[in-house]
Protein backbone atom coordinates (compact mmCIF):
# COMPACT_ATOMS: atom_id res chain seq x y z
CA UNK A 1 0.00 0.00 0.00
CA UNK A 2 1.42 3.39 -1.01
CA UNK A 3 0.98 6.34 1.36
CA UNK A 4 0.54 9.82 -0.11
CA UNK A 5 2.47 12.54 1.68
CA UNK A 6 0.63 15.88 1.79
CA UNK A 7 2.52 19.16 1.70
CA UNK A 8 0.48 21.26 4.11
CA UNK A 9 2.22 24.45 2.94
CA UNK A 10 0.97 23.74 -0.59
CA UNK A 11 -2.68 23.48 0.43
CA UNK A 12 -5.01 26.43 -0.28
CA UNK A 13 -5.03 28.97 2.53
CA UNK A 14 -7.29 31.75 3.68
CA UNK A 15 -6.80 34.80 5.88
CA UNK A 16 -9.19 34.59 8.81
CA UNK A 17 -10.21 37.85 10.46
CA UNK A 18 -11.40 37.68 14.05
CA UNK A 19 -12.51 40.58 16.23
CA UNK A 20 -14.04 41.21 19.62
CA UNK A 21 -13.89 43.24 22.82
CA UNK A 22 -11.57 42.87 25.78
CA UNK A 23 -9.88 44.97 28.49
CA UNK A 24 -12.08 47.98 27.80
CA UNK A 25 -11.05 48.08 24.14
CA UNK A 26 -11.21 45.95 20.99
CA UNK A 27 -9.06 43.26 19.44
CA UNK A 28 -8.44 42.37 15.79
CA UNK A 29 -6.63 39.23 14.65
CA UNK A 30 -5.60 38.02 11.21
CA UNK A 31 -4.54 34.39 10.82
CA UNK A 32 -3.29 32.64 7.68
CA UNK A 33 -4.92 29.21 7.94
CA UNK A 34 -6.15 26.23 5.97
CA UNK A 35 -9.62 26.34 4.45
CA UNK A 36 -10.96 23.78 6.92
CA UNK A 37 -9.89 25.66 10.05
CA UNK A 38 -12.87 26.42 12.28
CA UNK A 39 -13.12 30.16 12.89
CA UNK A 40 -15.76 29.67 15.59
CA UNK A 41 -13.59 27.30 17.62
CA UNK A 42 -10.56 29.57 17.36
CA UNK A 43 -12.60 32.63 18.32
CA UNK A 44 -13.95 30.79 21.37
CA UNK A 45 -10.42 29.83 22.49
CA UNK A 46 -9.22 33.41 22.07
CA UNK A 47 -12.14 34.88 24.00
CA UNK A 48 -11.67 32.38 26.82
CA UNK A 49 -7.96 33.19 27.14
CA UNK A 50 -8.58 36.94 27.15
CA UNK A 51 -11.29 36.54 29.79
CA UNK A 52 -8.78 34.72 32.01
CA UNK A 53 -6.28 37.57 31.72
CA UNK A 54 -8.96 40.18 32.35
CA UNK A 55 -10.10 38.31 35.49
CA UNK A 56 -6.51 38.48 36.69
CA UNK A 57 -5.54 42.10 35.98
CA UNK A 58 -8.64 44.28 35.66
CA UNK A 59 -8.89 46.92 38.39
CA UNK A 60 -12.52 47.39 37.28
CA UNK A 61 -13.40 43.86 38.40
CA UNK A 62 -13.67 43.80 42.22
CA UNK A 63 -13.09 40.05 42.23
CA UNK A 64 -9.97 40.07 40.02
CA UNK A 65 -6.59 39.07 41.39
CA UNK A 66 -5.25 42.59 41.23
CA UNK A 67 -8.31 43.98 43.06
CA UNK A 68 -7.95 41.37 45.82
CA UNK A 69 -4.26 42.17 46.17
CA UNK A 70 -5.01 45.90 46.32
CA UNK A 71 -7.46 45.36 49.20
CA UNK A 72 -4.76 43.82 51.40
CA UNK A 73 -3.94 46.27 54.20
CA UNK A 74 -1.29 44.31 56.05
CA UNK A 75 2.42 44.74 55.32
CA UNK A 76 4.11 41.43 54.62
CA UNK A 77 0.88 39.46 54.11
CA UNK A 78 1.63 36.74 51.55
CA UNK A 79 -0.36 36.60 48.31
CA UNK A 80 0.12 33.80 45.77
CA UNK A 81 -0.57 35.08 42.25
CA UNK A 82 -1.53 33.09 39.17
CA UNK A 83 1.10 32.40 36.53
CA UNK A 84 -0.33 35.24 34.39
CA UNK A 85 -0.19 37.76 37.21
CA UNK A 86 3.30 36.72 38.22
CA UNK A 87 4.60 36.86 34.65
CA UNK A 88 3.39 40.46 34.33
CA UNK A 89 4.86 41.40 37.71
CA UNK A 90 8.27 40.09 36.68
CA UNK A 91 8.22 42.27 33.55
CA UNK A 92 6.95 45.17 35.67
CA UNK A 93 9.87 44.82 38.07
CA UNK A 94 12.38 44.78 35.21
CA UNK A 95 10.80 47.81 33.52
CA UNK A 96 10.90 49.73 36.79
CA UNK A 97 14.60 48.93 37.11
CA UNK A 98 15.53 49.64 33.48
CA UNK A 99 13.72 52.97 33.35
CA UNK A 100 14.86 54.08 36.81
CA UNK A 101 11.26 54.48 37.88
CA UNK A 102 9.93 56.24 34.78
CA UNK A 103 7.60 53.24 34.44
CA UNK A 104 5.88 52.29 37.67
CA UNK A 105 3.03 49.84 38.19
CA UNK A 106 2.01 51.35 41.55
CA UNK A 107 0.54 54.59 40.17
CA UNK A 108 -3.00 53.47 41.05
CA UNK A 109 -3.65 56.24 43.63
CA UNK A 110 -2.40 58.94 41.25
CA UNK A 111 -4.38 57.55 38.31
CA UNK A 112 -7.55 57.81 40.36
CA UNK A 113 -6.57 61.17 41.85
CA UNK A 114 -6.27 62.70 38.37
CA UNK A 115 -9.54 61.15 37.22
CA UNK A 116 -8.17 58.59 34.78
CA UNK A 117 -9.07 55.46 36.77
CA UNK A 118 -12.03 53.38 37.81
CA UNK A 119 -13.39 56.14 40.08
CA UNK A 120 -14.14 58.32 37.06
CA UNK A 121 -13.32 61.98 36.29
CA UNK A 122 -12.05 64.14 39.15
CA UNK A 123 -14.24 67.03 40.32
CA UNK A 124 -11.23 69.38 40.31
CA UNK A 125 -7.49 69.46 39.81
CA UNK A 126 -5.63 67.81 42.71
CA UNK A 127 -3.63 70.15 44.92
CA UNK A 128 0.00 69.69 45.92
CA UNK A 129 -0.85 68.09 49.26
CA UNK A 130 -3.08 65.46 47.63
CA UNK A 131 -0.41 64.68 45.03
CA UNK A 132 2.31 64.31 47.66
CA UNK A 133 0.04 62.11 49.80
CA UNK A 134 -0.55 59.79 46.82
CA UNK A 135 3.15 59.80 45.91
CA UNK A 136 4.04 58.63 49.42
CA UNK A 137 2.56 55.23 48.52
CA UNK A 138 4.05 54.95 45.01
CA UNK A 139 7.10 52.88 44.12
CA UNK A 140 7.29 49.38 42.66
CA UNK A 141 10.12 48.58 45.06
CA UNK A 142 7.39 48.50 47.75
CA UNK A 143 6.26 45.16 46.25
CA UNK A 144 8.26 42.14 47.40
CA UNK A 145 8.44 39.07 45.15
CA UNK A 146 9.72 35.88 46.76
CA UNK A 147 11.58 33.07 45.02
CA UNK A 148 8.71 30.82 46.12
CA UNK A 149 6.33 32.70 43.81
CA UNK A 150 4.53 34.69 46.50
CA UNK A 151 4.26 38.48 46.62
CA UNK A 152 3.70 40.89 49.48
CA UNK A 153 3.41 44.60 50.21
CA UNK A 154 6.14 46.34 52.14
CA UNK A 155 3.82 49.35 52.36
CA UNK A 156 0.26 48.23 53.20
CA UNK A 157 -1.22 51.20 51.29
CA UNK A 158 0.53 50.47 47.99
CA UNK A 159 -1.79 49.40 45.13
CA UNK A 160 -1.20 48.16 41.59
CA UNK A 161 -2.49 49.25 38.20
CA UNK A 162 -0.88 47.24 35.39
CA UNK A 163 -3.02 48.57 32.54
CA UNK A 164 0.02 49.93 30.70
CA UNK A 165 1.38 46.40 30.17
CA UNK A 166 -1.70 44.19 30.54
CA UNK A 167 -2.83 44.72 26.94
CA UNK A 168 0.67 43.88 25.73
CA UNK A 169 0.61 40.72 27.82
CA UNK A 170 -2.77 39.84 26.32
CA UNK A 171 -1.33 40.20 22.82
CA UNK A 172 1.60 37.93 23.73
CA UNK A 173 -0.75 35.37 25.29
CA UNK A 174 -2.92 35.16 22.16
CA UNK A 175 0.19 34.93 19.98
CA UNK A 176 1.33 31.96 22.08
CA UNK A 177 -2.11 30.38 21.80
CA UNK A 178 -1.98 30.66 17.99
CA UNK A 179 1.56 29.26 17.83
CA UNK A 180 0.59 26.32 20.07
CA UNK A 181 -2.40 25.72 17.78
CA UNK A 182 -0.04 25.26 14.84
CA UNK A 183 -0.33 28.63 13.11
CA UNK A 184 2.82 30.26 11.75
CA UNK A 185 1.54 33.50 10.22
CA UNK A 186 -0.69 35.90 12.14
CA UNK A 187 -1.20 39.46 13.33
CA UNK A 188 -2.65 40.06 16.81
CA UNK A 189 -3.77 43.54 17.90
CA UNK A 190 -5.39 44.65 21.15
CA UNK A 191 -6.06 48.36 21.61
CA UNK A 192 -3.27 49.27 19.18
CA UNK A 193 -0.63 46.92 20.62
CA UNK A 194 0.56 44.32 18.12
CA UNK A 195 2.43 41.07 17.55
CA UNK A 196 3.24 40.16 13.94
CA UNK A 197 4.40 36.61 13.33
CA UNK A 198 5.52 35.25 9.95
CA UNK A 199 4.05 36.89 6.85
CA UNK A 200 0.79 37.73 5.17
CA UNK A 201 -0.88 35.24 2.85
CA UNK A 202 0.76 36.95 -0.17
CA UNK A 203 4.24 36.45 1.35
CA UNK A 204 4.79 40.10 2.18
CA UNK A 205 5.58 41.36 5.69
CA UNK A 206 2.78 42.54 7.92
CA UNK A 207 2.62 46.34 7.90
CA UNK A 208 1.36 48.20 10.97
CA UNK A 209 0.54 51.90 11.08
CA UNK A 210 1.39 54.38 13.80
CA UNK A 211 -1.57 56.68 14.39
CA UNK A 212 -1.02 60.36 13.70
CA UNK A 213 -0.36 61.80 17.19
CA UNK A 214 -2.98 64.52 17.10
CA UNK A 215 -6.22 64.91 19.06
CA UNK A 216 -8.14 65.60 15.84
CA UNK A 217 -6.78 62.54 13.99
CA UNK A 218 -9.04 59.57 13.36
CA UNK A 219 -8.02 56.06 14.39
CA UNK A 220 -7.20 55.32 10.72
CA UNK A 221 -5.01 58.39 10.18
CA UNK A 222 -1.55 56.82 9.69
CA UNK A 223 1.56 58.83 10.60
CA UNK A 224 4.16 56.15 9.77
CA UNK A 225 3.92 52.58 8.45
CA UNK A 226 6.17 49.92 10.00
CA UNK A 227 6.91 46.52 8.41
CA UNK A 228 6.97 43.76 11.03
CA UNK A 229 8.11 40.13 10.84
CA UNK A 230 8.27 38.14 14.10
CA UNK A 231 8.17 41.32 16.18
CA UNK A 232 5.90 43.16 18.60
CA UNK A 233 5.03 46.83 18.49
CA UNK A 234 3.31 49.15 20.98
CA UNK A 235 2.56 52.87 20.91
CA UNK A 236 1.79 55.22 23.77
CA UNK A 237 0.47 58.75 23.24
CA UNK A 238 -1.06 61.76 24.95
CA UNK A 239 -3.70 62.45 22.29
CA UNK A 240 -6.49 59.94 23.06
CA UNK A 241 -7.09 60.08 26.83
CA UNK A 242 -6.89 63.56 28.35
CA UNK A 243 -8.94 66.37 29.82
CA UNK A 244 -8.80 70.15 29.62
CA UNK A 245 -8.94 72.58 32.52
CA UNK A 246 -8.69 76.26 31.73
CA UNK A 247 -6.20 76.71 28.92
CA UNK A 248 -4.23 73.53 29.73
CA UNK A 249 -4.52 69.93 28.57
CA UNK A 250 -3.71 67.11 31.00
CA UNK A 251 -2.67 63.72 29.60
CA UNK A 252 -3.30 60.34 31.26
CA UNK A 253 0.45 59.62 31.07
CA UNK A 254 1.70 60.37 34.57
CA UNK A 255 5.28 60.96 35.67
CA UNK A 256 5.88 58.70 38.71
CA UNK A 257 8.54 61.10 39.94
CA UNK A 258 6.33 64.20 40.10
CA UNK A 259 2.87 62.67 40.36
CA UNK A 260 1.69 64.90 37.53
CA UNK A 261 0.81 64.39 33.83
CA UNK A 262 3.83 64.57 31.54
CA UNK A 263 4.46 67.97 29.95
CA UNK A 264 7.68 67.50 27.97
CA UNK A 265 6.48 67.86 24.38
CA UNK A 266 6.47 64.10 23.67
CA UNK A 267 3.18 63.20 21.98
CA UNK A 268 3.91 59.62 20.90
CA UNK A 269 6.36 56.82 21.63
CA UNK A 270 6.47 53.59 19.63
CA UNK A 271 8.55 50.58 20.62
CA UNK A 272 9.41 47.50 18.55
CA UNK A 273 10.63 44.54 20.59
CA UNK A 274 10.61 40.76 20.83
CA UNK A 275 7.44 40.72 22.94
CA UNK A 276 4.53 43.08 23.40
CA UNK A 277 4.51 43.17 27.21
CA UNK A 278 7.92 44.86 27.22
CA UNK A 279 7.07 47.05 24.22
CA UNK A 280 3.85 48.23 25.87
CA UNK A 281 5.45 49.25 29.15
CA UNK A 282 8.56 50.72 27.56
CA UNK A 283 6.46 52.91 25.25
CA UNK A 284 4.81 54.45 28.32
CA UNK A 285 8.18 54.94 30.00
CA UNK A 286 9.61 56.76 26.95
CA UNK A 287 6.73 59.25 27.12
CA UNK A 288 7.97 60.13 30.59
CA UNK A 289 11.72 59.98 29.90
CA UNK A 290 11.69 62.19 26.80
CA UNK A 291 13.70 61.80 23.59
CA UNK A 292 17.27 62.10 24.85
CA UNK A 293 17.14 59.72 27.81
CA UNK A 294 14.64 57.48 26.05
CA UNK A 295 16.74 57.02 22.91
CA UNK A 296 19.87 56.49 25.02
CA UNK A 297 18.12 53.68 26.90
CA UNK A 298 16.71 51.96 23.81
CA UNK A 299 20.05 52.10 21.99
CA UNK A 300 21.53 50.10 24.88
CA UNK A 301 18.84 47.40 24.74
CA UNK A 302 19.42 44.46 22.41
CA UNK A 303 16.61 43.83 19.92
CA UNK A 304 14.63 46.95 20.87
CA UNK A 305 13.95 49.97 18.66
CA UNK A 306 11.77 53.05 19.07
CA UNK A 307 10.38 56.22 17.54
CA UNK A 308 9.66 59.17 19.83
CA UNK A 309 7.63 62.03 18.33
CA UNK A 310 7.83 65.54 19.81
CA UNK A 311 5.46 68.39 18.99
CA UNK A 312 7.11 71.74 18.43
CA UNK A 313 5.64 75.08 19.55
CA UNK A 314 4.38 75.69 16.00
CA UNK A 315 2.47 72.39 16.02
CA UNK A 316 4.87 70.51 13.73
CA UNK A 317 6.31 67.09 14.66
CA UNK A 318 9.95 66.11 15.05
CA UNK A 319 10.85 62.40 14.90
CA UNK A 320 13.49 60.90 17.19
CA UNK A 321 14.22 57.33 16.01
CA UNK A 322 16.60 54.88 17.63
CA UNK A 323 19.54 53.62 15.58
CA UNK A 324 17.80 50.67 13.95
CA UNK A 325 14.20 51.86 13.68
CA UNK A 326 12.78 50.96 10.25
CA UNK A 327 9.99 52.91 8.51
CA UNK A 328 8.48 51.67 5.28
Amino acid sequence: MMLALVCTACLPQKEMRLAGKTMGTTYHIKVVAGWFTSEADLQASIDQRLAEINRSMSTYDPDSEISRFNRIREAGASFTPSSDFMAVLRVASELYRLTEGAWDGTLDPLINLWGFGRKGPAASLPDDDAIQAALSHVGFDRIRMDASGAIAKQDPAVTLDLASIAKGYGVDAIARLLAESGFNDYLVEIGGEVVAQGRRRDGNPWVVGINRPDQSASATDVYKAIPLIDRAMATSGDYRIFFRSGDRTYSHILDPRTGRPVDNGVVSATVVAANCTVADGLATALMVMGPQKGIDLVNRLEGVECLIVVRQSDGSFVDHPSRGFVIQ
